[in-house]
């Protein structure tokens, strides 16, 4: 849809103001709708709460020694500890004053983070910013702030000072607008991933709350509509987010959130739902989740995670196929530890009671098992008579993924909510995090995931290094899984490694993975190969007997293997998660000499006992 497509539906159909995301004629009558809401009332309490915790201190300050420190060592959370609680102190101030504005202490502290936040000399995080730049960079958070700022002004608006007002709409339109429509394209316009839907969306409902120019609008809207067509471009078929489930929270939720805007606003003349391949997507979440909380979190995704309910009812609202998950899993306020205002606000505005259950005894998620074709993954989740949930997850895939991770061939094996064999998940951002020593962090590199060892050398990152699906099915009794993947090494002479799952259904589930190498005796000019299967638990394995390791928590794993083949070793290990605390966790590694021309099979036997 070009620029010219877009000014006549603008022109002949816009709406503007509250009507854009609440259906209320007044702020008045949003606020009591809100508070009468039985379903919102702990998530209010959250937020009161939270207000008044902020209340009682002056606004932190983003100093120019905070914004040094990651340009010096590359440290990231000194900064962003800082830049995200202002932004939490604007998402409670403005809601509270919204709910509760007799209260003019809550209105008196929104103005002043709005001042404040108006006047922070850059909107991007100092790992974002280009010094020296020509023109105003536009990362992830400068487009959100301009996306809060405007909503902010738009539901209050007629409360809200006129010199504050102003200041809103000048500097969304000297940070975001100007820059973005005058001098030239940005990189994330082109990205396939979450980038582009959070810049693009955010800047989309900026333009839609802001601009009066109908022609300024639809130039905006236009570029819009194509960066998030390449966003789309980054999904196959499948739906499956490559990024892991909490960047389909992110990036796909700016999608979802502008496309509501857009669709209010056009009169619903333009609809970024229709699409099938959208309503994949928006399936993406009822399928990756084990039990509760857990989700199957390969790339960088932590192990756990609350749900958006505003977002998942608005899914459900355009499909109907869209499960709305358990009241109890709703993510807490205070879970979004960066403060976006775009989820926070649509949270309470658009969960609607009359679609919450609450399991009580019964389990949250159904038995399913899914095979995504796109991305490799297997992914199955069985319930049991008596409650009880086992849940598998394995991938092929390539080793330049969006927030990639080198782990062909990886797999997870869960119980009741307790990760048995596990996915460590994200780390802590830093530069090195994102730079050439990427895969030398435990939670990246292949050494960190239950994948083969071969010769002490580690699976290497790039498009070439990627599987063949053998064979992937998914049936009521047994899930298989098997991959071909010998590419994802360089140097180590490898002919095949296959790696065979297959995932038994039983009272207690039985897990049988088997593992085929075969090496091509001229590389290396050794007739030897020395191979080690490395498992990743978060529990403590223990030597039972000649041939058998227990892995126990809430429930017993035993691991059977060929003594006479392999040697067991464990390992107590650490590293440093995404929020900057130390976890700690084992690798079990098998430890074997292949020979050349004879091929190695390893077959180990995961076994849920009573």
């Amino acid at each position: 849809m070009n620029r010219d497509q877009i000014a006549v539906i603008v022109e002949t159909s816009r709406k503007r103001g509250l009507a854009l995301f609440a259906p209320d004629s007044s702020i008045e009558l949003l606020a009591a709708r809100l508070h009468s809401s039985k379903v919102n009332r702990s998530l209010l309490d959250e937020m009161k709460a939270e207000a008044d915790h902020f209340g009682q201190t002056p606004d932190p300050e983003l100093t120019y020694d905070l914004f040094r420190l990651y340009g010096d060592t590359g440290e990231r959370l000194a900064y962003e500890k800082v830049y995200f609680e202002r932004r939490k102190r604007l998402n409670a101030f403005v809601i509270m004053a919204l709910l509760e504005p007799q209260h003019s202490g809550y209105e008196k502290a929104a103005w002043n983070i709005v001042w404040s936040i108006c006047n922070e000399f850059t909107w991007c995080l100092p790992a974002h910013y280009n010094e020296g730049a020509v023109r105003p960079d536009i990362d992830l958070f400068a487009a959100e702030t301009a996306f809060a700022l405007s909503e902010v002004k738009a539901l209050l608006g007629e409360r809200m000072p006129a010199l504050l007002k102003a200041k809103i709409t000048d500097e969304v339109e000297r940070r975001i607008f100007l820059p973005f429509l005058e001098q030239g394209s940005y990189g994330w316009e082109t990205a396939d991933h979450n980038w582009s839907a959070v810049c693009a969306g955010s800047i989309g409902a900026a333009a839609l709350h802001l601009m009066d120019d109908s022609i300024s609008l639809s130039a905006i809207l236009e570029r819009v509509l194509g960066s998030l067509a390449c966003y789309l471009s980054g999904f196959g078929e499948d739906g499956a987010c490559a990024e892991g489930y909490l960047y389909w929270q992110y990036g796909f939720g700016y999608y979802v959130y502008f496309a509501e805007l857009l669709k209010t606003a056009t009169s619903g003349e333009i609809d970024l739902f229709a699409a099938n391949k959208v309503k994949q997507i928006a399936l993406f979440q009822q399928k990756c989740f084990t039990s509760g909380s857990m989700v199957i979190n390969f790339s960088d995704s932590p192990a756990s995670s609350g749900i958006f309910m505003g977002l998942s009812c608005c899914l459900h609202k355009e499909y109907e196929e869209v499960a709305v998950p358990d009241a109890s899993l709703r993510a807490s306020y205070a879970a979004d530890h960066c403060g976006r205002w775009a989820p926070a606000i649509r949270n309470l505005l658009w969960t609607q009671e009359e679609w919450l259950t609450s399991s009580g005894d019964k389990a949250m998620w159904p038995s399913e098992s899914y095979y995504l074709p796109d991305v490799q993954w297997l992914l199955s989740r069985d319930v049991k008579e008596d409650g009880a949930l086992y849940s598998f997850a394995a991938k092929g895939g390539h080793n330049e993924e969006p927030h990639n991770h080198n782990d062909i061939g990886h797999f997870m094996v869960h119980a009741d909510g307790q990760a048995y064999l596990a996915d460590l998940g994200s780390g802590k951002y830093t530069a090195q995090y994102f730079g050439p020593e990427r895969y030398t962090l435990w939670c990246n590199g292949s050494q960190g995931h239950s994948v083969p060892i071969i010769d002490g050398r580690y699976q290497q990152s790039g498009l070439s290094y990627r599987s063949e699906i053998i064979e992937a099915t998914s049936g009521d009794d047994v899930d298989k899984l098997v991959v071909e993947f010998s590419s994802a090494y360089a140097d180590t002479g490898l002919e095949q490694l296959e790696r065979s799952f297959s995932w038994n259904k039983e009272a207690l589930p039985r897990l049988e993975l088997t593992d085929t190498f075969l090496f091509d005796m001229n590389v290396n000019h050794s007739s030897e190969r020395a191979v080690a299967e490395r498992f990743i638990t978060l529990l403590t394995p223990m030597q039972d007997r000649e041939g058998r390791i227990l892995i126990e928590g809430k429930r017993k794993l035993s691991l059977s293997y060929d003594p006479l083949v392999w040697t067991p070793v464990v390992t107590a290990r650490s590293d440093i998660d995404h929020f900057g605390v130390e976890r700690f966790w084992h690798t079990l590694d098998f430890q074997a000499t292949a020979v050349n021309a004879k091929p190695l099979i390893g077959t180990f036997v995961f076994q849920f006992e009573s």
